[in-house]
């Protein structure tokens, strides 16, 4: 399957996705490509595919990312051979997307004809703060941000929350040990659901 996490900024998703990786060895995280430069402590591979504007949009031009955004001047995009190649391995794919590429990656595959690699079932989890007011004391504490930008991100929350219901999961990061257990939950839960894969299997 494919796992997709959205969550507002500051909403706690990367540390989340963070924690399922560490447990849940055989599920692969989808790198994103980037034309941005590297910041400190970023490595390219891990953090991010650092690519050049051109080597982008030759790999777009040739259909080779999953989802692909143009965010601050900079090109974003999920590229699709590492998803591809994960899932022939028999891996779960955990993908940490914003709302836009989340909605681009489910129109993806279900564009997709039957029997294509990536022709899967496509699981997604909005992660949200309990509230507003929370989030925006989650982001000065942080102290990264100006008020300025803090107060974008949290108009682009509420916009970003007001597709809470494109999803197919909400969880509630109040207490990260308690928003991790209902991750947790999830990624076992569908892994053990009857599906056509057990059809697969068996028939």
């Amino acid at each position: 399957m494919i796992f997709i996490v959205s969550a507002p900024s500051g909403a706690g998703k990367t540390t989340l996705c963070d924690r399922l990786q560490a447990e849940f060895k055989s599920l692969h995280y989808a790198v994103t490509a980037t034309t941005r430069a590297p910041r400190e402590g970023e490595v390219d591979g891990k953090s991010y595919y650092f690519l050049t504007r051109e080597d982008f949009e030759r790999r777009l031009s040739e259909g080779r990312f999953l989802e692909s955004a143009l965010v601050h001047g900079h090109r974003y995009g999920s590229p699709r051979d590492p998803v591809e190649q994960a899932l022939k391995d028999g891996k779960d794919v955990l993908m940490n997307l914003d709302v836009q590429g989340a909605a681009s990656v489910r129109d993806y595959v279900a564009r997709l004809p039957m029997g294509d690699r990536l022709k899967r079932e496509v699981v997604d989890i909005f992660v949200v703060p309990p509230s507003l007011e929370v989030l925006q004391n989650r982001l000065l504490k942080r102290g990264k941000d100006s008020q300025e930008v803090i107060e974008r991100r949290l108009k682009q929350a509420e916009e970003e929350i007001s597709h809470w219901r494109e999803y197919r999961y909400m969880v509630v990061n109040d207490d990260l040990a308690e928003a991790y257990d209902n991750m947790r939950a999830i990624i076992l839960a569908e892994r053990h659901r009857i599906s056509n894969r057990a059809e697969d299997r068996y028939e």
